[in-house]
């Protein structure tokens, strides 16, 4: 058996979470993946039991990755607006840093794959993430929600800014380019909306 070589197996992930980006799961395959890293597909069985090892773990790693990004410098102990900007930030950064990443987890997350993710990080998530909102509540810093709601209103602007941003454009302007004013600003927006 050949040893593993880690510059292979990270270029191997990286073609894979390209080709998926590029070419949905329908036009990925092992074969394709070892003619486009420059390897042989038993090459890729090294690291890959088959297909499915590869992209369950593809995207374990990725969400894991964009987790401990997400929470950087954060804690739950934090006063509300100070702990969701500092989240935002991180995230916005990753993103915009990393956007086949972003691309491969949005694909990903719409297919029964995601579920290997959803069982590894939803107990760290919920463990971090659950402190801070009771915190919040507690601190009188946020109105009490059921999680999905306050996660729909404090996510999903910066989302769907970070979609402008990597589309180039948005459903009214030709251009589009988040930066930090903008950020700021549709974040002050939403921490109005979630202090009670």
């Amino acid at each position: 058996m050949r040893p593993r070589d880690e510059n292979k197996e990270q270029l191997i992930r990286q073609m894979a979470i390209e080709m998926i980006v590029k070419h949905g799961l329908d036009g990925f395959g092992v074969n394709k993946l070892a003619k486009a890293a420059g390897v042989s597909p038993a090459t890729i069985y090294i690291y890959y039991k088959d297909k499915d090892d590869l992209i369950n773990r593809l995207c374990v790693a990725v969400a894991g990755k964009m987790m401990s990004h997400g929470f950087k410098g954060f804690s739950p102990e934090m006063d509300f607006a100070e702990g969701l900007k500092i989240q935002w930030k991180n995230r916005m950064e990753y993103f915009i840093n990393f956007p086949a990443e972003m691309e491969f987890i949005e694909i990903m997350r719409y297919t029964h794959y995601y579920e290997e993710v959803s069982k590894s990080i939803t107990k760290d998530f919920g463990a971090i993430l659950g402190p801070f909102m009771e915190n919040s509540i507690a601190k009188k810093q946020l109105i009490p929600l059921p999680f999905e709601i306050y996660w729909a209103i404090a996510f999903a602007p910066l989302y769907q800014l970070i979609k402008y941003h990597y589309q180039g454009k948005s459903y009214v302007n030709t251009t589009f380019e988040l930066n930090d004013t903008l950020m700021t600003q549709t974040l002050e927006l939403v921490l109005k909306a979630l202090k009670p």
